[in-house]
């Protein structure tokens, strides 16, 4: 159809000015690939952070913003399990909650800490460019796997679709907490 997204390739990131540590940069050994989204899933995705961008309260940038995440199943997580989310503006700034998190919390509230999420969607009402900010990556990685997928919107009417650890390649994560033995 006329209106439907088209994926384009992955972000690429830009090297470094300075050279990392190789403890920093050890490749976790990932867990098998999970079946892949269906076009339907991701259309179902898409329709679902759409609808509930509707929602969103903007009133002080009118940049509205909604997500739907897909969870892992589980033994607590029924299959296909998915949940959304909507951005909250404040007149405190700050204090503004994006789509994102709104959804990853919800899922938090009803199905504990031990959520997975198997894929992201976002989308904009203002048909913009707008991938997960540095705060929604940290929180979405935080419930991920390395293989979770991230679609956005991109340029040109496009989606961007990228893993979390490519759109959070050098993340600060829990192991980081654990004090080094060497």
């Amino acid at each position: 159809g006329r209106n439907r997204p088209i994926i384009s390739s992955t972000p690429t990131c830009l090297p470094l000015p300075h050279p990392i540590p190789s403890h920093i940069m050890a490749t976790p050994t990932l867990p098998a690939a999970p079946t892949p989204l269906t076009p339907l899933q991701i259309a179902d995705l898409h329709h679902r952070a759409q609808a509930v961008a509707q929602n969103a309260h903007a009133p002080y940038s009118n940049f509205r913003v909604g997500a739907a995440i897909l969870l892992e199943e589980s033994a607590t997580v029924l299959p296909n399990t998915i949940l959304t989310g909507c951005n909250v503006e404040n007149a405190s700034f700050r204090l503004t909650t994006c789509a994102e998190q709104t959804a990853i919390t919800s899922a938090v509230a009803l199905y504990g800490p031990s959520i997975r999420i198997r894929a992201v969607v976002v989308i904009t009402l203002n048909n913009a460019v707008c991938a997960p900010c540095g705060a929604c990556r940290q929180t979405i990685l935080e419930f991920s796997t390395p293989n979770t997928q991230i679609f956005f919107p991109g340029p040109n009417n496009s989606v961007t679709q990228a893993t979390i650890t490519e759109l959070l390649p050098h993340a600060f994560a829990a192991d980081a907490l654990t004090p080094s033995t060497e």
